[in-house]
């Protein structure tokens, strides 16, 4: 068997034994030539986000965004770099953070949005999800650095509710 293969192998096995304790997302920064991040409104609740969302069992984190942001935003995008990895153990999240490019398409709403739109990090609507915010700021902060973290706090619904956010 090639190296290849049994590094391949050990990954999704790696993964699989996470999955039984965290839930698993991957989103995308995507700046525009302005250097404003695509933001997505959510459909179902008053939430801004980056694009992304939820790895399928057996799926990659780097093709999970690619499919998430093709979902969410109608356009086809390139992986240029993992920029972070973030986890809370309270929520049992790990989220993989991508640097990303669209190579095809212009950016529109879809089933799981009803806008799209480009922010600079200090004029992001007031119902961003934090912890995006924080992913952002670490990547505009420290550009070519991957970033390892552990956040804390309840989620973004829950802040929402709370009439926190």
């Amino acid at each position: 068997m090639k190296a290849s293969k049994i590094l391949q192998t050990v990954y999704f096995s790696i993964l699989a034994i996470i999955r039984h304790y965290f839930k698993i997302g991957a989103f995308a920064i995507i700046f525009d030539e302005e250097q404003r991040i695509m933001l997505c409104h959510r459909s179902d609740v008053d939430l801004w986000n980056l694009p992304g969302g939820k790895v399928e069992k057996g799926e990659e984190p780097r093709r999970a965004v690619v499919r998430e942001v093709k979902e969410e935003a109608r356009v086809k995008v390139q992986v240029k770099r993992l920029a972070g990895v973030y986890i809370n153990f309270a929520r049992a999240v790990l989220r993989f953070v991508y640097l990303c490019e669209i190579v095809k398409g212009k950016p529109g709403a879809s089933d799981e949005t009803d806008q799209i739109a480009y922010f600079t990090l200090k004029k992001f609507p007031r119902y961003t999800y934090p912890d995006h915010q924080q992913w952002v700021g670490d990547v505009l902060e420290n550009p070519t650095r991957f970033h390892f973290k552990i956040q804390s706090g309840p989620s973004a619904k829950k802040l929402l509710k709370q009439g926190k956010l």
